[in-house]
C-alpha cells in the first residue's frame, strides 16, 4: 500500500524543525526525522522518476527513481544506502555527493547508483 502523500508545508515544517534541532545541539526526534526523510524521499521520485535506483534510508523510508530497467523482484541492482543524518544535509544541498561519500556512511552499489545529477530536492 502507498504511503500518502507528505504535503509541502509539512515537509518543510519537519526539515525546518529537524536544522534548527541540529544546529542546537539537539535530537530533532523520530516523528520530524521520518517526516523530515520521507519528504525529501518523496519529493527525489518526484523529480526523477523510474525504477532503477533505490534510494534506502533505514528505518524512515526508500524509494525508488531514475529511468532505466527496473527489477521485479529481490536486491534492486542499484541502491543507495545511509543514515537520515548524511540523507537530509545532502537532499538539502548542505552536502555534496563527494563530500557525504567520503564520510564512509554513504553505500552505493552498482553502475547507476548515484543520484547527486537530481539534488538537492529542497533547500534549508
Amino acid at each position: 500500500m502507498a504511503r500518502a502523500k507528505i504535503e509541502d508545508a509539512a515537509g518543510r515544517s519537519a526539515l525546518a524543525d529537524w536544522w534548527a534541532a541540529r544546529e542546537s545541539g539537539d535530537d530533532a526526534g523520530r516523528s520530524t526525522t521520518a517526516t523530515a526523510v520521507r519528504y525529501t524521499l518523496q519529493l527525489l521520485a518526484e523529480r526523477v522518476p523510474g525504477h532503477s535506483v533505490e534510494v534506502r534510508v533505514p528505518p524512515f523510508g526508500a524509494v525508488q527513481c531514475v529511468e532505466g530497467p527496473g527489477h521485479t523482484r529481490g536486491t534492486p541492482p542499484n541502491v543507495i544506502e545511509l543514515p537520515a543524518a548524511l540523507w537530509i544535509p545532502l537532499a538539502t544541498g548542505a552536502m555534496g555527493w563527494d563530500e557525504a561519500a567520503a564520510t564512509g556512511e554513504l553505500h552505493a552499489s552498482g553502475t547507476r547508483a548515484d543520484v547527486s545529477f537530481a539534488l538537492p530536492v529542497a533547500r534549508r
